[in-house]
């Protein structure tokens, strides 16, 4: 069973400040070397937890056989058994994703026990939980979010407390992966696994100076992720540098019978795998789309325009080739249709979220205490997150919702959403066609980050349009804003393009370097 996340644990031979930069290649050299054990560097991560995380409350639930784990693998090792790329590497794994013995509460009191709600405990792992344990992680916990993982700016709300941005505490720490991104930029753990139905990867990856991969949907199963939408929900990395993303990709992608959709995904892996094609000058000659009001008619802040300037300056120093606003005149922007409030952002494709709902509480398992929608619906009447009220409210706004809802067992009609799919791809490959584009790149960001406690969100430039499309991006820290805001890129490219995409924001990160350790308080 899990525990809260304020368990002490006894301090590790390995020195805190050992962590601030460690990536799996360091992990693996010291391992090899004698340096460090598997154990050492677990307990030295649970220490750091306890050190840290009252602050930041990045982590809601610990993993009590978390150096048992360690142990093991240090077992292993030292039998001359084959070892996983992550073997022996902590991480963290998002609430909404499901562990065997944890409870997933998606940030939400009605489905936490301890709150006074319904414990929704997983008999069995995600595919993505597994595929960590067969690379030999060691799963440090669950990561805190915002309730239903519907904000994509903060966990305010959550019934564990707030989450703060490890590289800014008055500002909003990006959601709804907002426990896995602080987690990882306070070193608590080497990477973590984030989710995204609408910036929840790429969102709190930016804001606290991370580097995350979007990746497209379908190559990553997202079977036994609590949903928003099933049909646009994604799992990806976050990191604290390019490499580590991609060897955490790696492991994550492929084909599970679990997930039909990751059939497509069959053939779409690199040979030699997500670092293959890393080099420094691995941006030389590439030509790049820049933003503009050709991809969204929203303009960028003074600052962040000036940050976006440097950033071109740095590529062309690497030799890419920069191309003003190519969808200028395609249409693009114009495939984009706003929610009404309280959502200000395209909620196409959320309308299956009745169904999704009811096939996730399905393969919880016989013994779950909810197993169908129509149970989900009855243990939260009294917060409906659809009713007139409720945090879901906006959805009624999809014409095709309510039908749906009206029958949640069955497979639902999401004509609209695949029509503007299919819009949003086919102007996207016109675009890069006739351009003889080889990606995207703009800031992830339209201006620097809102403050922590408000009722400004966090503008992001490709939220809605990758999200519905099915796109994959990386973001990689290009720099700060005066305020110390972080600003950074993503990238953004044709479905199944994440090694050129890693590539691109490797060959960026050798050269400029930007991200700094942040500065920690307990």
């Amino acid at each position: 069973m899990s525990q809260p996340a304020t368990v002490r644990n006894k301090p590790s031979s390995i020195k805190s400040s050992d962590l601030t930069s460690l990536t799996v290649g360091d992990v693996q050299a010291a391992f090899a070397s004698g340096e460090w054990t598997a154990q050492s560097l677990v307990e030295a991560s649970l220490d750091r937890v306890e050190r840290y995380n009252a602050k930041y409350n990045a982590i809601i639930f610990l993993n009590p056989s978390a150096v048992d784990d360690a142990k093991e693998i240090d077992r292993r090792r030292a039998a001359g058994e084959c070892l996983g790329p992550l073997a022996g590497v902590p991480v963290v794994v998002k609430d909404t994703i499901d562990i065997a013995g944890f409870p997933t509460t998606a940030g939400w009191s009605l489905l936490c026990g301890k709150m006074g709600g319904v414990d929704l405990m997983p008999e069995r792992d995600a595919p993505v939980v597994s595929r960590l344990r067969e690379a030999g992680a060691v799963i440090i916990g669950k990561t805190n979010v915002p309730p239903l993982s519907w904000s994509g700016a903060h966990a305010n709300d959550s019934w564990a407390g707030p989450t703060l941005n490890v590289a800014m505490p008055d500002r909003v720490p990006g959601g709804s992966s907002s426990g896995t991104a602080s987690a990882v930029a306070s070193a608590m753990v080497v990477l973590g696994l984030a989710e995204e139905t609408g910036g929840s990867i790429q969102n709190p990856a930016s804001a606290q100076d991370l580097v995350c991969v979007k990746p497209t949907v379908g190559l990553v199963s997202n079977a036994g992720v609590m949903p928003l939408s099933g049909n646009r929900d994604v799992v990806g990395p976050i990191a604290r540098c390019v490499r580590d993303a991609a060897i955490c990709l790696d492991v994550l992608a492929g084909y599970t019978s679990e997930d039909p959709k990751t059939l497509a995904g069959i053939g779409k892996k690199p040979k030699g795998g997500y670092t293959s094609k890393f080099g420094v000058d691995g941006l030389k000659g590439k030509r790049l789309a820049l933003y503009g009001t050709g991809w969204r008619n929203q303009p960028l802040s003074t600052e962040a325009e000036q940050l976006y300037d440097r950033a071109k300056e740095e590529l062309e120093g690497l030799g890419a080739v920069l191309i003003e606003d190519p969808f200028a005149g395609s249409g693009f922007a114009d495939l984009r249709k706003l929610s009404s409030p309280p959502a200000n952002y395209d909620a196409r494709g959320l309308e299956s979220i009745p169904y999704d709902l009811h096939k996730y509480l399905e393969r919880l398992g016989p013994n779950a205490a909810l197993k169908t929608f129509a149970e989900f619906a009855k243990a939260i009447e009294k917060e409906n997150p659809f009713g007139p009220t409720g945090l879901l409210r906006s959805l009624h706004n999809l014409p095709q919702f309510a039908r749906i809802l009206e029958n949640p067992s069955q497979p639902p009609n999401i004509s609209e959403f695949i029509a503007a799919k299919e819009e949003y791809l086919t102007i996207f490959d016109e675009v890069l066609v006739s351009y003889h584009l080889d990606a995207c790149v703009f800031p992830q960001m339209l201006q620097e980050l809102p403050p922590l406690h408000g009722k400004q969100r966090i503008c992001e430039t490709t939220v809605d349009e990758i999200n519905i499309a099915g796109l994959p991006g990386v973001t990689v820290p290009a720099g700060y804003y005066a305020s110390g805001s972080p600003f950074g890129l993503i990238f953004v490219g044709r479905m199944w393009s994440e090694a050129e995409l890693l590539a691109y924001a490797y060959a960026y990160e050798c050269a400029t370097r930007h991200r700094k350790s942040p500065t920690l308080d307990k």
